[in-house]
């Protein structure tokens, strides 16, 4: 069973001190010390709950991708390797792995994580919460890579509003959902971060503040640029219900 979610945001070295500033300041959040081998991570730390975000320093382009807490890590691990993952890294607190089309994600032991972290309220009353990882996912390796992650993570699978989209949603109050979207470029699957956001102009003007770039607007978000380069959305769904 996965219990928890985590979002990974992946940035370049040179970026990732400047982008943890930004989604500190974007998320209401406060950076823990760096940690890990190389002190490569630096958890986003929301007050009174639990956390769900982290910045990586990468080496390569960056993006983003998932983390999932489960209560049987190994299990977890071979049942993902059955349908079609590829382990990359294995360590005692975490395994490392793709999926069929290529996209990087991880697997560690739930530690008691119950808390989700609530929705921020920013200047103007504009409400937000990153809630979304995007898969980006070429067309000749969407249906497997939808059949892929349906049945790892036996969430609740929905067509979107948009016929590229499509949502997989969790039960209770995992933090970190998933929607799969079909490109139109061939390529191997990434990830980038969704943010639920009340108010896509009042949205965007407050993450244009905090040192983010406009990059075009879409059918209901907002395609904005991180201090570090990064690519994210603003999309206009509920911040309280993700729909």
């Amino acid at each position: 069973m996965i219990r928890w979610t985590y979002a990974f945001i992946d940035r370049p070295a040179t970026g990732a001190g400047p982008a943890t500033v930004f989604w500190s300041a974007a998320t209401g959040t406060s950076a823990s010390e760096p940690w890990g081998g190389r002190g490569e991570f630096t958890t986003l730390h929301p007050e009174g709950a639990d956390a769900c975000l982290a910045v990586r320093s990468v080496g390569g382009r960056g993006g983003a991708h998932l983390g999932l807490a489960v209560e049987d890590a190994p299990a977890f691990t071979a049942r993902a390797a059955g349908l079609g993952a590829v382990v990359v890294d294995r360590r005692p607190a975490l395994t490392v792995l793709r999926s069929p089309g290529g996209q990087a994600f991880r697997v560690v032991p739930w530690r008691g994580q119950l808390v989700r972290p609530p929705v921020l309220t920013g200047p103007g009353g504009v409400t937000s919460r990153p809630d979304q990882l995007c898969l980006d996912v070429s067309p000749g390796a969407f249906g497997a890579e939808l059949g892929f992650w349906t049945a790892l993570t036996g969430w609740d699978a929905t067509p979107g509003v948009h016929p590229e989209f499509h949502t997989l949603r969790p039960p209770g109050d995992v933090p970190v959902h998933l929607l799969l979207q079909r490109l139109g470029k061939k390529g191997p699957a990434s990830a980038h971060l969704d943010l639920a956001c009340s108010d896509l102009v009042a949205g965007r003007a407050l993450h244009e503040r905090l040192g983010a770039a406009f990059l075009r607007d879409g059918d209901g978000w907002t395609v904005m640029r991180d201090p570090a380069g990064g690519v994210y959305c603003l999309t206009g769904r509920d911040p309280v219900t993700g729909r």
